[in-house]
């Protein structure tokens, strides 16, 4: 069984992830401050640390430092920050993943899944190629080239419909349907904001838009 260190000073969220990743079939370990999290991960040995930046004592980053000086095992940055230079503070300390709240338990397993693969030196068996764009299913993260790219969910599941489905235009309610699940009462501006927002991020012409029907990608 694997085990996961939860370094997470908000009771209620850490009793949540608890029992989410008990539920999944990990074991788990607690600590509320950074000091804790030292002792506890000095004294065990751990797959995975789930580690939150705003803690009483030692802030996550000391965390994530002193760990690097020991270990290689995955760290997972789950916190309310969401500033680009914390991120990249974040990375620059070699974390696996950053994570911002509020979260979806469903998607932080799948991330949780896909970092213990990744580190476990198995091959990635869920990725989703399109020209110089390399989507991982199971872990929900983009990636363009090189380049992480800070996709939100919904974000990230638009990009995958289109791609899946590339070369056919994609309707609104084709996308309404397939990512939100419901009619979300036939109003189609969700669809534009975020389709707005992977563009700028995405930084290139990879989007079409067929004027009142839909959009497509273009076939690789």
């Amino acid at each position: 069984m694997q085990r996961i260190l939860i370094v997470e000073d908000d009771f209620d969220i850490s009793e949540m992830l608890c029992a989410w990743l008990g539920e999944a079939g990990y074991e788990t370990a607690a600590a509320a401050d950074g000091l804790q999290a030292l002792d506890v991960f000095a004294g065990a040995q751990f797959d995975l640390v789930l580690l939150d930046l705003m803690l009483p004592k030692l802030d996550g980053f000391g965390v994530c430092e002193w760990i690097r000086k020991r270990s290689g095992v995955p760290v997972i940055m789950l916190t309310a920050l969401d500033d680009e230079n914390d991120q990249l503070r974040g990375y620059d300390l070699r974390i696996d993943d950053y994570v911002t709240k509020p979260f979806s338990m469903p998607v932080l397993l799948r991330k949780i899944k896909a970092v213990l693969r990744r580190c476990n030196g198995q091959e990635a068996s869920n990725l989703l190629y399109y020209r110089d764009l390399t989507l991982d299913l199971d872990g929900y993260t983009a990636m363009r080239g090189n380049t992480n790219l800070e996709l939100t969910n919904r974000e990230f599941e638009c990009l995958r419909e289109l791609i899946q489905h590339q070369g056919r235009v994609m309707t609104y309610q084709m996308l309404l349907n397939r990512i939100w699940n419901y009619d979300y009462f036939g109003d189609e501006r969700v669809i534009y904001s975020h389709i707005k927002n992977l563009r700028r991020k995405l930084g290139a012409d990879y989007i079409q838009t067929v004027r009142g029907v839909g959009y497509r990608v273009d076939k690789a």
